[in-house]
């Protein structure tokens, strides 16, 4: 089996974004019309952090006059965890364990941004290398 792919080919390209003055509600509202659990914040193109779909959760539990004080900002995870399209699979999966995170930023090896890579995306990648086995 090989499992020293790129994590680009396993990669979101093009994910949905969020930029930071975006509110709880707007967030959460984006998540829920995509299906999707992360959304990386970007400011003039580049990724600054990530808000997860339990990051907003726990914002939304806060009272109706503090969560409309709250923006994507304040929340997302900065300086999110960023690896190259090049990077084998299998360290990008290793990372994500060591650390207990849901997702990378996948950039280009220039730098610029390509897209994000999951949980659900590792998974995804687990039965398509598995079932080629």
């Amino acid at each position: 089996m090989k499992w020293n792919l790129p994590v680009e080919e396993f990669t979101t390209p093009n994910p949905v974004t969020a930029t930071e003055d975006m509110s709880i509600d707007e967030l959460r509202q984006l998540m829920q019309q995509y299906g999707v659990r992360h959304l990386p914040i970007v400011r003039a193109g580049v990724v600054v952090g990530v808000v997860s779909d339990r990051d907003v959760r726990l914002a939304q539990g806060l009272g109706a006059e503090h969560k409309i004080q709250v923006c994507a900002a304040d929340i997302m995870a900065a300086a999110p965890v960023a690896v190259k399209a090049s990077t084998p699979l299998d360290e990008v999966a290793y990372a994500m364990s060591d650390k207990k995170i849901g997702s990378v930023i996948v950039n280009e090896d220039d730098g610029e941004f390509l897209g994000i890579f999951t949980v659900t995306d590792a998974l995804n990648a687990l039965i398509e290398i598995s079932r080629k086995g």
